[in-house]
């Protein structure tokens, strides 16, 4: 059996930290470019998890192998998006490497705002031309009906993310997300044993398919544990004027809030504050993705780390493979992603 390759592994080879080598893998802040390009490219080369993808799209892609300095032109990626991703969104990250991997393979990326108009009138942003691509690339992309015109234009896509409730009505298209479930559920069943019973969830589960299943995972393990879902410490919104609202109304607090995500995590706690309660001491709070905010939070923010590299070796992996093989089954492919106990899960 085929040795797996840890990270001490990648450190050996390279005569260097377990340390450096995990935050390159993580995408962790305080390395340099250059070292973390070498790490990554040796944990292609090793084989290390999901990293080997991106050798699977390298083989792939039509492009000659023995010349990667001066790809021929493949042609070009559509990026479709309802918002400005900016550096603290989890995709910004994502994108980067993204781009980077698949214009070595010959391949340029475009970015189209889809407006409020279009999606009401379900036409294409005005600077799209459809005879210009290979691809698409659809990104905080959550209206159903929206996506599934674009499904039939006849060109590749790939969903990362994408409409609440997939799991019942699925996307004619490849799929990628991260694993949204096993994190809470570990998370939900350490603090079960330690004895918490009253959980809590902020974030709209209509919002999109990730905090659908995150709510998903929260509601599972609280029905397998035998407990009932109390419905007075579910504050389903995201905006803050919405969860002040309700959180300010609650006459107790849950021992624990789990968050859509960790902006939502990051409005909860300055709404706690506001009214004189403190994290973790009045309630402990849970984020998910690892934004850059949520290192910086005081008290530091738990939280789901996402790894981007790995989902921008798998983006690459799923979009070369379905621009040369049009007629793959569809695939739903979820992403590792690791808990971080930081300060605001700290018990009392």
């Amino acid at each position: 059996m085929k040795k797996k390759v840890t990270i001490q592994d990648i450190a050996d080879a390279l005569g260097i930290s377990r340390n450096t080598v995990s935050k390159a893998i993580n995408n962790s802040d305080g390395l340099a470019e250059a070292t973390r390009e070498r790490i990554l490219q040796k944990a292609v080369e090793m084989g290390y998890k999901q990293f080997s993808y991106v050798m699977a799209a390298a083989s792939l892609s039509p492009v000659e192998n023995d010349a990667p300095e001066s790809p021929s032109f493949q042609g070009g990626i559509a990026l479709f998006t309802t918002v400005f991703l900016d550096q603290s969104h989890f995709a910004s990250l994502m994108l980067d490497k993204f781009q980077r991997e698949i214009t070595q393979l010959g391949y340029t990326m475009n970015t189209h705002r889809v407006t409020e108009q279009n999606l009401r009138e379900k036409t294409l942003p005005f600077t799209f031309r459809q005879d210009q691509v290979k691809a698409i690339v659809c990104i905080e992309m959550f209206d159903l009906a929206y996506d599934n015109m674009l499904c039939e234009l006849g060109i590749p896509i790939l969903f990362v993310d994408g409409p609440a409730g997939c799991d019942l009505y699925s996307l004619p298209a490849d799929q990628l997300y991260m694993d949204n479930k096993t994190e809470i559920s570990r998370f939900m069943g350490d603090a079960l044993r330690a004895g918490d019973r009253r959980f809590g969830f902020i974030g709209n589960p209509e919002h999109c398919q990730s905090f659908y299943e995150r709510y998903m995972a929260f509601s599972l393990a609280l029905h397998m544990a035998g407990l009932p879902l109390e419905e007075k410490y579910c504050i389903r919104y995201n905006h803050p004027d919405e969860i002040a609202e309700k959180l300010y109304s609650l006459e107790e607090l849950p021992d624990i809030f789990i968050c859509a995500n960790d902006f939502v995590a990051g409005d909860a706690m300055c709404l706690l504050f506001s009214i004189g309660k403190t994290v973790p001491e009045d309630v402990r709070i849970l984020g998910f993705d690892d934004s850059a905010e949520s290192r910086r939070s005081r008290p530091a923010l738990s939280t789901i780390h996402i790894h981007t590299q790995i989902m921008a070796y798998e983006a690459v992996h799923l979009l070369m493979s379905r621009i040369r093989e049009p007629s793959l089954d569809f695939r739903i492919v979820h992403t590792q992603t690791d808990l971080i106990e930081r300060e605001t899960t700290a018990r009392k």
